[in-house]
């Protein structure tokens, strides 16, 4: 049995528009120690895939399907089943620490409560514990930094305290969302370095949302390729590196900076626009964006099916599916 067993899972809203889906029919797992990402523009279901995981969606969500963590069902689990899960076995790392973080209360006594809280520590014992996860996520000079507040902090240092926070449990799953957006290359660095050293030391299991192929190729042991809501491929990392199989991934991968382009050249972009999740096409949603689709692709949503070494892919005319 996985960690966390996602089955069917569909998260669907009801607007002026009509109803649309932000999540359509995604299944996956995820086993202790290892990372997943889950990659895709914005508006492609990655965050509302993480916000179903944790039970944190808005009330006028509908959802549908299975998410499983130790084999303990989550869909329609009670919030007092939520608010004993989180922090303790399940933990999230917001976007922005800035506003994540409670402004007018100091790194340290953030941490404290959280022992407090849940584990019933008191004072010192909480201090000491704090002030060792500061040391782990590589917080420089913790003694110091532990009575400082968030706007004290440079933002690679909030989103450190943010990863410590998550961890200061030791939860069995981290679900981190987009968590080196707005950082400059040096400090996400870091970061994902911080993350890869938490999950070696305490085998503790990441779920990682994000646009940036970068932060993937540094961390993640599997990637599931998200579009308008739907898993359009999945495959290991190594996998959707060498061999992307779905245009959209081909498509992400060739927008990625390289260094041995000409001096010049331009940016590579996909052409077309993000889809509108109220006027989704009837067959495949990048088919509009697509230069390998056809007729078939206009009328038929293609299903996701599994090729060579676990290689999942949802097109017509894959690329270079083994």
């Amino acid at each position: 049995m996985s960690l966390l067993e996602v089955a069917s899972l569909s998260v669907s809203y009801q607007t002026r528009r009509g109803r649309i889906r932000a999540v359509d029919d995604v299944s996956f797992a995820l086993e202790r120690g290892r990372c997943l990402g889950i990659v895709g523009e914005s508006g492609s279901g990655k965050t509302q895939t993480c916000l179903a995981i944790a039970g944190l969606l808005s009330p006028d969500a509908v959802v549908l399907g299975s998410v499983r963590f130790r084999g303990r069902e989550l869909v329609g689990a009670s919030r007092r089943t939520f608010n004993e899960l989180r922090g303790k076995d399940i933990a999230m790392v917001f976007q922005d620490p800035m506003t994540a973080l409670t402004p007018h209360l100091t790194v340290g006594s953030q941490l404290c409560e959280v022992l407090k809280v849940h584990e019933g520590m008191r004072a010192p014992e909480a201090r000491r514990r704090a002030l060792e996860i500061m040391e782990r996520v590589r917080i420089a000079d913790p003694e110091r930094r532990f009575d400082m507040y968030p706007f004290e902090l440079s933002g690679g240092m909030r989103q450190r305290v943010m990863i410590a926070l998550a961890l200061i449990l030791r939860p069995a799953l981290v679900l981190a969302d987009e968590p080196t957006t707005a950082l400059d290359v040096t400090v996400q660095a870091e970061v994902i370095s911080t993350f890869r050293a938490v999950i070696e030391h305490t085998g503790t299991s990441l779920l990682l949302v994000t646009h940036d192929l970068g932060v993937v190729a540094g961390l993640c042991d599997s990637v599931m390729v998200m579009y308008a809501g739907r898993t359009v491929e999945q495959a290991s990392a190594s996998e959707i590196f060498e061999a992307p199989a779905h245009p959209y991934t081909r498509a992400l991968l060739d927008c990625l900076p390289r260094a041995d382009r000409p001096r010049g050249s331009r940016m590579v972009s996909i052409a077309g626009q993000p889809p509108d999740l109220a006027a989704l096409p009837t067959g495949c949603a990048f088919a509009p964006r697509c230069t390998r689709a056809d007729d078939f692709c206009m009328q038929r949503v293609p299903p996701l099916e599994v090729g060579g070494l676990q290689h999942a892919v949802a097109c017509r005319h894959p690329g270079s599916l083994a």
